[in-house]
């Protein structure tokens, strides 16, 4: 069953731009307060799938429309052009560590962002312990979060995420944080997520990462997919000194 399925999908975004503008407009802009936009088409023509039970990476440079696609998958943007069909309970880990409230504790923000995730008071109380325990932060429970470092804030956001039954998992950058002995048993429990049927979704530019743990690798370059196929072999394309 495939959890993920692009289907030509494009973004395009309106930003503000006085480049090349003329004197008129600039000087009409300056009065009216409108400042002159310009299209920028950041996606064009994606289209892919992915399956439950699969681990799938996605690598580029910066600006090549990784983040931009994950944020759509998740319902953070709409499609310009295209379609999206997912199946099945979405956690997305773009920048969500900037979600949380700095002026409330560990605790209060585990049930704000769980219950973000979907989950009920009745369930977040049932797996308080277990994602304290899992995060290694159980100290900081009454400890507010303007005083963690983001290293911290990773480590509880993803604690929270896998414990709120994702089925597409979207990571963006955030996969192995913190110590040996977290990233080993954050990289377990990933695992045991894809056995029961989850669909993962990493982005990353972490070339050894990427080749470690996914399936299949999209390659995206300039708004475009340049190249997709299994893992060492787009790797390769992309650098191919990566692993040597």
């Amino acid at each position: 069953m495939d959890r993920v399925v692009v289907h030509q999908v494009s973004k395009k975004f309106k930003i503000g731009s006085t480049k090349k503008a003329s004197a008129l407009t600039q000087f009409i802009s300056l009065f009216s307060g409108k400042e002159p936009k310009k299209t920028i088409k950041v996606l064009e023509e994606i289209s892919f799938s992915v399956a439950a039970g699969e681990i799938l990476g996605v690598i580029g440079k910066n600006g090549s429309g990784k983040s931009t696609l994950l944020r759509i998958i998740a319902g953070i943007y709409h499609t310009t052009e295209g379609s999206i069909e997912t199946h099945g309970k979405i956690v997305s880990l773009v920048n969500l560590h900037l979600a949380m409230y700095p002026q409330l504790t560990m605790r209060d923000n585990i049930y704000f962002l769980a219950s973000v995730f979907g989950l009920t008071d009745r369930e977040i109380s049932g797996r308080f312990n277990h994602i304290a325990t899992f995060s290694g932060l159980e100290e900081f429970i009454h400890t507010k979060i303007y005083q963690f470092s983001e290293g911290m804030k990773q480590r509880l956001v993803f604690s929270i995420a896998i414990h709120c039954d994702p089925q597409i998992l979207l990571l963006d950058e955030i996969f192995e944080v913190g110590d040996k002995e977290f990233r080993f048993k954050s990289a377990e429990k990933i695992k045991g997520l894809v056995r029961d049927g989850a669909t993962v979704l990493l982005v990353s530019h972490s070339l050894d990462l990427v080749g470690k743990y996914c399936d299949r690798v999209i390659w995206m370059d300039g708004g475009r997919i340049r190249a997709q196929g299994p893992a060492h072999k787009i790797i390769a394309e992309y650098d191919p000194l990566a692993g040597n």
